[in-house]
């Protein structure tokens, strides 16, 4: 019999490691998700455009979807990792008040258009309301450029950082394979024992 056959392998796993083993259930892993490469290039004060994203292997364009105005359609790709999830709730907000400033600048030009157009014959276009018009559309497109700054590094961030909890969960689950000790020891019948222990938790 050869030495390879004569030796004998122990694998000697703690109690706490075979709980853990019957409590996990097989899971998919989540994807990694990528940036069409026009989106992944946005930088500050970026277009304000919908991104597109895609989950499984390039080979055209048309493999990338949608995220939505929003990101709603990305949300499903980020469940259970916090901080890609506040990165895509930011990028929400800074939507929101980005729509709610086109409103009120569109809302300021079409009350000075009408207040030009208001007059008997004689159009004015430096009256009291259209002062305040003005203003507002003045503050309007200010408020754009603070909006949209980082709007878009936002939805970046979200990818980034569920891309990054993917591989951190890689290390972890090989960190959770690598053996908790190893020893040898002498059997009875003079054969040496090969000794692996896993703590899984």
């Amino acid at each position: 019999m050869s030495i390879l056959r004569r030796t004998t392998f122990v694998l000697g796993f703690s109690l706490s490691s075979l709980a853990g083993f019957a409590q996990q259930a097989p899971t998919v892993a989540p994807p990694v998700i990528r940036l069409s490469p026009e989106d992944e290039a946005r930088g500050l004060n970026g277009p304000q455009r919908n991104f597109f994203f895609a989950t499984g292997e390039i080979k055209s364009e048309a493999d990338y979807r949608n995220a939505g105005f929003f990101g709603q359609r990305l949300r499903p790709y980020l469940q259970g990792n916090e901080e890609a999830l506040a990165s895509l709730n930011s990028y929400r907000l800074h939507k929101w008040l980005y729509l709610g400033e086109r409103l009120t600048f569109v809302g300021a030009v079409a009350l000075y258009s009408q207040q030009v157009l208001a007059g008997d014959g004689d159009q004015q276009y430096f009256e009291n309301p259209q002062k305040v018009a003005i203003g507002v559309a003045a503050v309007s497109l200010l408020s754009n450029i603070i909006i949209t700054r980082h709007t878009n590094e936002r939805f970046q961030r979200a990818v980034e950082a569920h891309n990054a909890g993917l591989s951190t969960a890689h290390t972890s689950m090989l960190n959770r394979l690598t053996p908790s000790a190893v020893g040898l020891a002498a059997a009875p019948s003079g054969y040496p024992l090969l000794a692996l222990r896993w703590n899984v938790r």
